[in-house]
């Protein structure tokens, strides 16, 4: 992740389970730091171009699943790295915990990732092989595979940033300060999942994560079904088919409730 924020922002949603809406409208009065209790009460809807007035890109959705707002706990290491984000921030209560910030070139550069893996282009019309993730292999080769272009990318930005090649303004969306999430997929999160080998995971599988890692845990069923906001059991039920121990959780699971002598310290 090419910055902190996001880098938080990512935790926070493997942590809570949120939907993208809920997770980008958040603010900082929803979490509560002495109890650590996050209220869920508000989703962020983004509508398409065409389908807004000027300035009314973002619409804020009271209650967005059934009417019905939520509240569960966060564990005390992100509940704590929120809290220092708050501070380290000088955010006002009425503030989103999230925001949208725009890239410099050279952040969006680097979060392409590094030089390219060993490895040589095909033959050109010369018969000659560069090394993928150089400026040979994107201008003799004439390679645009990521590394090549990346490569191509890194160069172009120091020399803009020296004051050379017509240094280009930084690019901003218009919005009201919620993050756009088209922007955040192709600015942050797939050269992000590129760098880190992680092909074809979506945003949306960090809440898919949450739920599977708390029923792994051992976490009861409707506890789950609450944190993440489902109407129906059903729907939470879907996950554990997704556990190859599932079977072994729940026998540990009775094993505990049947033996617990077992779980008595020495």
């Amino acid at each position: 992740m090419p910055k902190g924020d996001f880098r938080l922002l990512v935790e926070t949603d493997i942590e809570s389970g949120l939907r993208w809406g809920e997770l980008t409208e958040l603010r900082v009065r929803d979490l509560n730091p002495a109890t650590r209790i996050l209220t869920v009460s508000r989703a962020v809807v983004e509508l398409r171009s065409g389908e807004h007035p000027p300035g009314s890109r973002f619409v804020v959705k009271e209650y967005p699943k059934d009417k019905e707002y939520r509240r569960f706990k966060l564990s005390a290491q992100i509940a704590a790295k929120l809290a220092a984000h708050v501070k380290a921030n000088g955010l006002g209560r009425d503030d989103l915990l999230f925001s949208y910030q725009p890239l410099s070139r050279p952040e969006a550069v680097a979060s392409a990732g590094a030089d390219g893996p060993p490895g040589m282009t095909d033959p050109d019309e010369r018969g000659r092989c560069y090394r993928h993730g150089t400026l040979t292999a994107y201008n003799a080769a004439r390679c645009r595979c990521e590394h090549c272009r990346g490569a191509y990318a890194r160069y172009r930005a120091v020399r803009r940033a020296a004051g050379k090649d017509g240094p280009r303004s930084t690019r901003t969306r218009d919005t009201d300060g919620h993050i756009p999430a088209d922007w955040f997929r192709r600015q942050v999160w797939y050269p992000a999942r590129e760098k880190a080998g992680l092909d074809g995971v979506r945003v949306h599988d960090l809440r898919h994560a949450h739920a599977s890692w708390l029923l792994a845990g051992g976490a009861d069923i409707q506890v789950v079904k609450e944190r993440l906001g489902h109407a129906s059991i059903v729907t939470t039920e879907r996950y554990l088919h997704t556990l190859p121990t599932a079977d072994e959780t729940a026998l540990a699971a009775l094993s505990r409730i049947r033996n617990p002598q077992l779980q008595r310290p020495a």
